[in-house]
């Protein structure tokens, strides 16, 4: 059914405005997630600094003793997000860990970053324990990650555990695949990274040295290394975050084009139509004005 020109026109200017709205949040996913790339890169460098404590650390003390500690309490964090135009993003990771952890949730104190995650759980079976807000600035990521340790520092020390078991969930960036769901284990220490600082010679000819005890400094560098861990992933989950909503935005910017290049068409060949119309009626007046009475 033919449309008539105003309506099109008032289509055509409705439709411009849901351009611009989407062209702005495009642009904020942009600008937005430049401060949690560097965030993320600064934090490597921290972490790095850690690891060579933990060598040095290593270097002086020999190997640590392999004993079985009895692990007691499990933790699964998961990062999510809140702020939506972002797609499935939480329903796709609430998937991941639903395949990944199955039966073994049962035991497990899950942690959940975002109220919007936390429902996307609770539709895979896995209702979270707790629910934290997600950073809204690149400032709330450390105040996060320092939330984050504590808890885990209270949920220890009130169930007396020997050891601690900790998960993180969250989307991290995959280069030309844009993200993908990541779970890593936390703690306890992966063997390969101790061992593997165990066997690397220290590149220096001065020997490191410390002065505070070695199980205590030991600790420190333990809570250093899940600061620094649970840092990055709360970065990683907002740059990625920010990134789906980039690439939803622009796929939503394409699709307003297309209507808007429909609807700009549909209007010339309305007012074309109606230039037609008042020109044939000038030509049929004329015609019958000339005719002799």
């Amino acid at each position: 059914m033919a449309q008539s020109l105003e309506v099109l026109s008032r289509r055509t200017a409705s439709m411009q405005g849901i351009r611009s709205i989407v062209h702005t949040m495009k642009t904020l996913s942009v600008i937005n997630a430049a401060p949690y790339e560097h965030a993320a890169r600064a934090i490597e460098a921290y972490h790095d600094t850690v690891l060579m404590g933990l060598h040095a650390l290593l270097n002086q003390i020999g190997p640590l003793e392999n004993q079985q500690s009895t692990i007691t309490s499990k933790v699964l964090i998961v990062f999510g997000s809140d702020h939506g135009l972002c797609g499935n993003y939480n329903e796709a990771l609430a998937s991941h860990i639903a395949q990944q952890f199955g039966d073994r949730l049962a035991q497990t104190n899950v942690l959940c970053i975002g109220a919007q995650m936390a429902d996307a759980l609770r539709d895979q079976g896995l209702a979270p324990d707790e629910t934290f807000l997600p950073p809204a600035s690149v400032d709330g990521i450390g105040r996060l990650a320092n939330l984050l340790t504590r808890h885990l520092d209270d949920m220890q020390r009130a169930r007396g555990a020997d050891d601690i078991a900790v998960w993180l969930g969250y989307f991290a960036r995959d280069g030309a695949m844009g993200q993908r769901p990541e779970t890593i284990a936390l703690l306890p220490l992966d063997r390969d990274l101790v061992q593997g600082l165990q066997n690397k010679p220290w590149a220096s000819r001065s020997l490191p040295s410390f002065t505070m005890p070695p199980p205590a400094l030991f600790r420190a560098l333990l809570r250093g290394h899940l600061f620094a861990s649970l840092f990055r992933a709360a970065a990683e989950a907002l740059v990625t975050e920010n990134a789906a909503r980039l690439a939803l935005m622009t796929q939503a910017e394409q699709s307003v084009d297309d209507r808007l290049e429909a609807l700009l068409s549909e209007t010339r060949s309305v007012r074309q139509s109606e230039i037609t119309t008042e020109l044939l009626d000038v030509i049929i007046g004329f015609e019958a004005l000339k005719k002799p009475r």
